[in-house]
């Protein structure tokens, strides 16, 4: 078989975690595939996956292979791309990661735009509140919020958000007037994990002001939170684009504007390369003017 194929292969089986899903993405029968992942491991001579009835796993070496089979896969199709010149039509496959309600919210939108576009591409979504190596799980273009550590990554600032407190108008009616971070001591303190891991909120523009909060409620995801708030429980912190409805409708309060630290900004992110692909090239260009136009709002 060929080596190229062979590790287009490997790659699929590696990131689906499965030969069934691998033969699926790759348009494949399970046993073929099966039958080219150990045709790969004889010809190296090295076992690339531990096997269960539950889970693929890739080995030590697996990942090694992994990373260099990523790394060669992207650099062939940037050459048949830069070949073909460089308007021709995106092909192929695209991972693409951003925060859960962000990515709900304002990328998914791009995606289905993208996905009209260029009939030729499939997209993988992956929603999660946590940061995603890119390298490591193989995904071609990041939404950050916050700031960018340094890297090899290419990013492109499309905006900024804020920190933003909030609580229903019933709740403030009904409890202590706050008027300064330290009056949230009095209060009852919805938490959202992803946001505030450790409970401490920053306040002011130079962020010296740091406030230690009890939780009476922590909640594992955003959405959590904004429901315990728009019930009443309490005060919570969140990101402005994630509670921006609820104050247009004033179901929700602005809390100490005043006090609100510096923004964060959102970058779009991407794995830098001799030559941009043409895919995520595409797809970058797209969501940054999309997410700019619509942050701008915000």
């Amino acid at each position: 078989m060929d080596k190229l194929h062979l590790m287009t292969v490997f790659v699929a089986v590696a990131e689906e975690e499965g030969f069934a899903a691998g033969a699926r993405r790759m348009g494949m029968s399970p046993p073929a595939v099966t039958r080219a992942i150990a045709a790969l491991e004889a010809r190296l001579r090295i076992k690339l996956l531990n096997r269960s009835t539950r889970f693929v796993r890739v080995t030590d070496a697996g990942q090694r292979y992994l990373d260099d089979a990523r790394r060669i896969i992207a650099e062939v199709e940037t050459a048949d791309e830069a070949a073909a010149g460089i308007n021709a039509e995106p092909r192929g496959h695209l991972a693409v990661t951003a925060p859960v309600l962000f990515g709900k919210m304002f990328v998914m939108p791009g995606i289905v735009d993208y996905l009209n576009r260029y009939p030729g591409m499939d997209v993988s979504a992956l929603f999660l509140d946590r940061v995603v190596n890119l390298l490591e799980e193989g995904i071609d273009v990041g939404i950050r919020i916050g700031e960018l550590p340094d890297s090899s990554m290419k990013a492109i600032r499309v905006g900024q958000i804020c920190r933003v407190l909030c609580a229903t108008p019933a709740y403030l009616e009904q409890h202590a007037a706050l008027t300064s971070p330290a009056d949230l001591a009095q209060h009852c303190i919805v938490a959202a994990s992803g946001v505030t891991p450790f409970v401490e909120w920053k306040f002011g523009q130079d962020s010296k002001t740091t406030i230690r909060v009890k939780p009476r409620l922590t909640v594992s995801s955003n959405d959590a939170a904004i429901e315990a708030s728009l019930l009443g429980l309490g005060i919570s912190r969140l990101l402005s684009y994630q509670v921006a409805a609820h104050f247009e409708s004033g179901k929700l309060l602005r809390l100490m504007p005043d006090y609100e630290p510096q923004p964060l900004p959102v970058h779009v992110v991407h794995r830098e390369s001799r030559y941009a692909s043409t895919k995520v090239r595409s797809f970058v260009d797209l969501i940054v003017s999309q997410l700019r136009g619509q942050l701008e709002q915000r």
